[in-house]
């Protein structure tokens, strides 16, 4: 009782020494076999000693509470995070060859450039969803392993009027109709593997600044070819339309709290032959729900 009550007097002190600072809520629990008490802004701990004694141990509440508030999980998932972006791709196909020539048929003298399969911009045309993305903390949460599993989907917009056609040797033309919408579109599973940097891991929930650069595989599940024109309406066309199956491209994140900036700029050609194109994609990812483990 001698004990209590001299903690109790000593806890009363040191409140008076910190009535200036600021109090927080205790949101954490204590282990079970620890009792605490609080009195105004200072936290009392009573567990068992090593000798079976009880023994006391007095806190500020603002100290206790910051010291467990900010403390990082060595597993982090985020689930659902969703990328708005734009799809595009650097055109490298050397023109004056015979099998960049012959990808574009029916050409009524008029050879292929670049021009014909040149895209609209100014468009969303890049759409993401990230089943998760999980961080595993390396060295002090401050540099992290961060991978995933996720849909991506490309929609590239021509600006000409470039018609795929299908079957075992596949080829574009010059379509004769004009059209308000034709693109291409390509999705792709795939799974991203980063190294995660966190400037400030102890910043609260979502960290300080991030960034994140790696690597991402991909496999072609689905593609089609859809346009619309007012002399044939709306058709759309599922076939892979010699597009790779596989892409494997350089990754990159950065930004603060749950807002990102992504881009990714593929390895792979767009096309398994005929034009040597590298997709890549520009961005804002949004993440929303975050889970900690241990």
């Amino acid at each position: 009782m001698k004990k209590v009550l001299f903690v109790l007097l000593l806890a009363a002190g040191i409140q008076t020494s910190y009535a200036q600072e600021d109090s927080t809520i205790l949101k954490k629990e204590i282990p079970e076999e620890s009792d605490t008490i609080r009195v105004g802004g200072i936290i009392i701990i009573k567990k068992k000693g090593d000798d079976g004694d009880n023994e006391y141990k007095v806190t500020p509440e603002n100290k206790y509470n910051n010291k467990r508030q900010y403390k990082r999980e060595n597993i982090t998932t985020n689930w659902l995070i969703f990328d708005v972006g734009y799809s595009g791709y650097n055109d490298k196909t050397d023109f004056s060859t015979t099998e960049a020539q012959d990808f574009l048929q029916f050409q009524n003298g008029i050879p292929a450039t670049k021009g014909d399969y040149s895209l609209r911009v100014g468009r969303i045309s890049n759409f993401n969803l990230w089943l998760f993305m999980q961080r595993v903390n390396i060295y002090k949460h401050v540099v992290n392993l961060k991978y995933g599993f996720g849909i991506e989907t490309n929609n590239y917009f021509y600006k000409n009027p470039i018609t795929y056609v299908d079957g075992p040797s596949p080829f574009t033309f010059r379509d004769s109709v004009s059209f308000s919408r034709n693109k291409i579109a390509a999705d792709f599973f795939t799974v991203p593997v980063m190294i995660n940097i966190n400037t400030n891991p102890g910043a609260g929930r979502w960290g300080g600044f991030q960034m994140s650069f790696g690597v991402s595989g991909g496999y072609l599940y689905a593609s089609r070819q859809k346009q619309v024109s007012n002399e044939r309406g709306k058709q759309k066309q599922r076939t892979d339309f010699n597009l790779n199956k596989w892409k494997v491209a350089y990754i990159a994140e950065l930004g603060l709290g749950p807002i990102r900036l992504y881009g990714s700029y593929s390895m792979t050609t767009l096309h398994d032959f005929g034009l040597e194109q590298y997709p890549y994609n520009i961005g804002v990812r949004v993440n929303l729900f975050q889970q900690n483990y241990f």
